[in-house]
């Protein structure tokens, strides 16, 4: 009997990644990426001159075609494989990534007369436009008490869903009534696939106000705005599913395009973090993932509901049935160690880097690691905001302790310690809620290649953390999606706890705290938490003065 495989597309910020895996033994037999065309759109749209709001991020949908008509028949030649032997097809998402489309899913960015407005484009996650509007709905949304708040960390972020369509609603009344959905992208693949309307609850319920409780909060839609509250229900319709089932099957015109069998199931869609759990294997509750790269996300399992505030949603079975899953993160960390190597390091380290034909990233992690946790220096990791726990993109970071004898080293090794730091704020915040957290797990582009970021994170947390050996633990996830899709009738998975023992990678290594430096991280943290609670708590107004270049008009003499 020849072996059954999946497929699992992971659709990423600047490229989508396409995965054929044994649903047996967890074995990538292929892999192929495939950079979108048009990239991230910031400045201006294609064939158009006018210049773009600042802050915006948009996309264009045929680029995350060109992952599938591509990706998918490429990745199966490389696997040398027949189209018989894929059992089920998953997909995972940057999220919230939103476009409008008519009746037939078609965006409107297709549209000649909608091409030149940037509401009628794919809308990113890192899409920031919305930021007013959005503390707006949650001044409203506070005042109102509404109920949903409190699943949501008492947050709203303009990366959502809603933000976004309100947005499209104010600014472009004329895409918002030509509309027939608006979908996250993740659903819009899905849906093309299987030729159905079919809505992840793991997308509704983390970026768009909606519970399986009580669906979507009409009434504060209306409060909004009447007309959106008599319409956008109508542009949110279709079958609501939970990860882990099967959204549909392929239609034959997709089929057709991917040289795939007429009738493979395709999984519900998930977010890209979400579905890293399950790639890395966690299945067990009081487990935490991050997913670390140029920013963090922190994926906690727990059988315990607790309304947590400051973070970024708590949903059950968003993940596994029957679970919760916590979601938490940092704005910014790999993106800090770049940026710094990028525009602030010297010549001569430089220089000497490149006589030893290693990266200045090798040359600054050597140097700093010779350093002890007692350098003096410490910094505030907010160079893009903070997104958990204080929920404020106003705050921007800062450097404590400079003297005229700072080395470069120095301050690198206090921006990895600063991402180590507020990743124990997020850690307490679960624990002081009642959450244990009894294992660390570790994945993404920033584990595998960091010994000393991983070991300064044990230090500092104080608990072993387990890398994951694969970088490809969303499409990893997402292929197991597909296998639990199949069924076993099918080759795949009856239990998605199945698929995971199966599919899911293996633990490269394994971090243990050196009690010398918990004990010295101890005494630095606590000066990083008066910090924490001073710049982003009490005086944050200090921060956002920096940031829009204001001097700050209250007195400082009380900090």
């Amino acid at each position: 009997m020849s072996a059954k495989y999946s497929i699992g597309i992971d659709f990423g910020t600047e490229s989508g990644r396409v995965l054929v895996v044994n649903v047996n033994t967890g074995e990538i037999k292929s892999m192929h990426v495939e950079c979108y065309p048009h990239g991230v759109i910031t400045d201006t749209l294609p064939s158009h001159s006018n210049l773009l709001p600042i802050g915006s991020a948009l996309q264009n949908p045929k680029d995350y075609l060109h992952v599938l008509q591509n990706g998918i028949p490429l990745a199966l030649e490389k696997a040398g494989l027949h189209p018989h032997q894929i059992v089920g097809i998953g997909v995972d998402f940057t999220s919230s990534t939103v476009l409008p489309v008519d009746k037939y899913l078609n965006p409107l960015c297709d549209y000649p007369k909608y091409h030149s407005s940037p509401h009628a484009w794919v809308k990113l996650w890192k899409h920031h436009p919305t930021k007013n509007r959005t503390e707006q709905l949650l001044k409203l949304a506070t005042e109102r008490k509404e109920k949903w708040l409190n699943k949501l960390g008492n947050n709203i972020s303009e990366e959502w869903m809603i933000p976004k369509i309100v947005e499209v609603f104010e600014e472009a009344p004329d895409i918002y009534r030509e509309t027939e959905y608006f979908m996250e992208a993740n659903d819009w693949i899905v849906s093309l696939l299987t030729n159905t309307i079919t809505r992840s609850n793991c997308s509704l319920a983390y970026k768009s106000f909606w519970n399986e409780e009580d669906g979507f909060p009409i009434e504060f839609f209306s409060s909004i705005d009447v007309n959106f509250g008599d319409t956008i229900l109508s542009k949110l319709k279709g079958e609501i599913k939970n990860v882990g089932t099967c959204a549909g099957y392929l239609s034959e015109k997709w089929a057709d395009q991917l040289d795939l069998p007429i009738g493979l199931p395709v999984a519900t869609g998930i977010i890209d973090a979400h579905s890293a759990v399950l790639g890395t294997g966690i299945h067990h509750s009081e487990t935490l993932l991050m997913v670390m790269g140029t920013s963090t996300c922190h994926m906690m399992l727990n059988n315990k509901l607790k309304e947590i505030s400051g973070i970024s949603g708590v949903v059950k079975n968003a993940i596994l049935p029957g679970v919760y899953a916590y979601e938490a993160g940092q704005s910014a960390v790999g993106d800090i160690f770049g940026a710094y190597v990028n525009k602030h390091i010297p010549e001569t380290y430089s220089q000497e880097a490149r006589m030893r034909g290693i990266s200045i990233f090798d040359y600054l992690e050597e140097k700093a690691n010779q350093l002890p946790p007692e350098n003096g220096l410490i910094a505030l990791d907010w160079h893009n905001g903070n997104r958990s726990i204080l929920c404020n993109t106003d705050l921007v970071g800062a450097l404590v302790g400079l003297t005229l004898h700072t080395k470069p080293e120095e301050i690198f090794r206090a921006y990895l310690e600063s991402t180590a730091f507020s990743a124990r704020i997020i850690f307490e915040t679960y624990q002081n809620y009642g959450l244990n957290i009894k294992h660390v797990v570790a994945c993404g582009g920033l584990p595998q290649k960091n010994a000393l970021l991983m070991q300064i994170y044990t230090d500092v947390i104080n608990i072993p953390i387990q890398v994951s050996k694969s970088n490809y633990a969303p499409a990893i996830g997402a292929a197991i999606l597909g296998a639990t899709a199949a069924g076993t009738h099918s080759g795949g998975f009856d239990n998605i706890k199945e698929a995971i023992k199966s599919m899911s990678q293996p633990i490269e290594k394994t971090y243990y705290p050196i009690q010398k430096n918990v004990q010295s991280y101890e005494k630095k943290y606590q000066i990083y938490k008066d910090l924490h609670d001073i710049f982003g708590m009490s005086h944050s107004y200090v921060m956002k003065s920096l940031k829009s270049n204001k001097n700050p008009s209250p007195s400082l003499e009380n900090i």
